[in-house]
């Protein structure tokens, strides 16, 4: 009987341990938090087309964010684990004691988009005229048009000029419908608006090399807590995003069938347009030069809007891009 039992047991532990080999391992699970619209929803459109989530065991929990408030704000209250955020920001976090961090995601960033019949030719024509601002008066790409304003004329760009602020689709909607003589929006905006019959002025790069700055760094990336239990499954998502990126950069194909989260319907010259914009903003990998371009943008920053403009604090902090994720 003992013997018999035995191998009876044998066979049972066999079956069992077959049984464990059949079935994958539990997915690492992911809750990212997202605006509704905007660039970022292209490349978890691509990454799920290619399967790349599946091919990291992922599974994927998209929550909607009104903006990027929203997003840090969810983030901050743990009901995601990653969002888009810029880099001042994630380094304000870590000044305050928390241990979040960012991967960058996109150099992409916008510029001066111009009326053709508002005589617009250089910044010291801005005078006088009314100008559409994606964001607030402390919006880093304000900032540095103001310094640069400045720089040019010896003038406050808030004295001289009517400013008005707003959401990327106002500042777009004011500036195509003549309610504005120039705009300082977004990138995939004043694609939109170059379509539209207006031309670009000045780019943010540009602007900041006139400030002194040699490189500009990726001002938005991937923001999560470095000490998160979910670390596993937010390293596979960065690994994913970066592998979606490389096809982005190269597979027309992938364009096409994502063209829906694109929300272009049938203009293919807005659908090209924003594919190769898109592209020249890829980032491809990151390291120790990113980190000192984006030192040099802080203080250039906290120089030219003060210190309100950073959060009150006059350096990056230590850690705010993920050296873990250095490639």
């Amino acid at each position: 009987m003992t013997r018999l039992f035995c191998r009876a047991l044998g066979r049972l532990f066999l079956v069992l341990a077959t049984t464990c080999l059949a079935f994958p391992a539990a997915a690492l699970e992911l809750k990212l938090g997202l605006q509704a619209t905007g660039t970022a929803r292209w490349e978890l459109a691509a990454m799920q087309a290619l399967g790349l989530d599946r091919t990291h065991d992922l599974t994927i929990e998209l929550r909607e964010v009104a903006d990027s408030r929203g997003g840090q704000i969810a983030l901050q209250a743990g009901e995601v684990n990653i969002i888009l955020s810029d880099f001042v920001w994630v380094s304000l976090q870590r000044h305050a004691g928390t241990t979040t961090t960012l991967v960058p995601h996109s150099l992409s960033v916008g510029g001066l988009m111009v009326d053709p019949a508002a005589g617009i030719a250089g910044l010291a024509d801005l005078k006088g005229k009314t100008i559409a601002v994606s964001g607030s008066p402390v919006d880093k790409s304000f900032v540095v048009l103001a310094a640069a304003y400045h720089q040019a004329t010896g003038g406050v760009l808030a004295d001289d000029a009517e400013l008005r602020f707003g959401a990327p689709p106002l500042v777009n909607e004011l500036l195509t419908t003549g309610q504005a003589a120039a705009a300082l929006n977004l990138w995939n905006w004043n694609v939109r608006a170059a379509l539209a019959g207006k031309t670009e002025l000045v780019s943010i790069p540009t602007l900041l090399a006139d400030l002194g700055l040699s490189a500009t760094p990726p001002l938005l990336g991937w923001a999560f807590a470095e000490d998160s239990p979910q670390l596993p499954a937010i390293t596979a998502f960065i690994d994913a995003s970066f592998a979606t990126k490389a096809a982005l950069l190269t597979d027309d194909a992938l364009w096409e069938q994502i063209r829906d989260a694109m929300n272009v319907g049938d203009d293919d010259a807005l659908f090209t347009a924003l594919r190769d914009g898109y592209r020249a903003g890829i980032v491809s990998g990151y390291g120790p030069d990113d980190v000192a371009a984006a030192t040099a943008y802080f203080a250039v920053i906290a120089k030219e809007g003060g210190l309100d403009a950073v959060g009150g604090v006059a350096e990056l902090s230590p850690g705010t891009f993920w050296a873990g994720g250095f490639r």
